[in-house]
């Protein structure tokens, strides 16, 4: 499932294509993926409305557009699911083989294809309001992600991947970034001291920032018509070509990148976490013992 950096990618290339572009018609081939919302509320919402910007909040991308009638605003809120891609292409382009939204612009045409059903184009945003701060902003401080896992008795890894806690980070990152703090993923989130989340806090947006870079270097392909093409799984199914600069993620028995010991992996919350024993050594609960 794309994370942070995966879905920025797309925003920040969806945000140079859209804004001013106003939508002519709309079809939803899929009444799942525009749920709770109905396919003839979406249509009569989203015809004659025009782009003003694309943002991302969390995993999601969030469209704002407004109706020249009455100069209304409003927002889509979007999710790439599992397999979601989304293109902005010439009218005379072939739609994608599983287009589960299709928006024909003044110019071009907007596609949402995605093939396993699992993602979103609706305008509900309840979902925004449930996230917790976003990892990358100015007010992302050591202190507010210490606030995010007190009293937290969940493995690290666990807690970080708590969209109400953290915004964004998800399976791949969550290890990524353990690994780069030297901190345990199956460590008691509350239990963190000071300078181990000073660690982590700076090991989360280093990871992201390196992340979004490589996502939107390598996320992007050019078809034979000139048409740009963003979206989060590559052509080979990879997610954007990062794997290979992955320090422990799916890498189980391959060496540290930093000491040479095989890299492990274990389940959490029903994720597979990967991380290094020596680089990231489990260290012991102690409770002070009543007086």
């Amino acid at each position: 499932m794309p994370e942070l950096p995966e879905v920025e990618s797309v925003v920040r290339t969806l945000n140079r294509q859209l804004p001013g572009r106003t939508i002519r018609s709309v079809e939803i081939h899929r009444s799942r993926t525009v749920r709770p919302d109905s396919p003839a509320g979406v249509i009569q919402q989203l015809t004659g409305a025009r782009f003003e910007s694309v943002r991302r909040r969390g995993k999601y991308l969030v469209f704002h557009l407004r109706r020249p009638a009455g100069n209304e605003r409003f927002l889509v809120v979007a999710h790439l699911g599992m397999t979601g891609r989304m293109q902005v292409a010439r009218e005379s382009a072939p739609r994608p083989k599983h287009s589960v939204v299709t928006l024909e612009l003044d110019s071009g045409r907007f596609d949402f294809s995605d093939p396993r059903i699992f993602g979103r184009f609706s305008l509900d945003p309840t979902a925004l309001k449930e996230l917790g701060p976003e990892p990358l902003s100015r007010n992302f401080t050591p202190a507010l992600l210490g606030d995010a896992m007190a009293g937290s008795r969940s493995a690290v890894k666990v807690c970080l991947m708590d969209q109400s806690r953290i915004a964004g980070l998800g399976n791949i990152y969550a290890s990524e970034a353990l690994f780069r703090a030297g901190t345990p993923p199956d460590r008691p989130a509350g239990l963190l001291k000071p300078a181990e989340i000073k660690r982590l806090h700076q090991a989360i947006r280093q990871t992201l920032r390196e992340a979004i870079h490589a996502s939107f270097r390598r996320g992007k392909s050019r078809a034979s018509d000139g048409t740009t093409t963003e979206f989060y799984y590559g052509e080979g199914g990879g997610s954007a070509g990062n794997e290979s600069r992955f320090q422990v993620y799916d890498r189980a028995g391959l060496p540290c990148p930093v000491c040479g010991t095989p890299i492990r992996r274990t389940v959490q919350a029903g994720r597979s976490t990967y991380f290094c024993p020596a680089c990231q050594p489990s260290r012991p609960i102690t409770v002070a013992s009543p007086t």
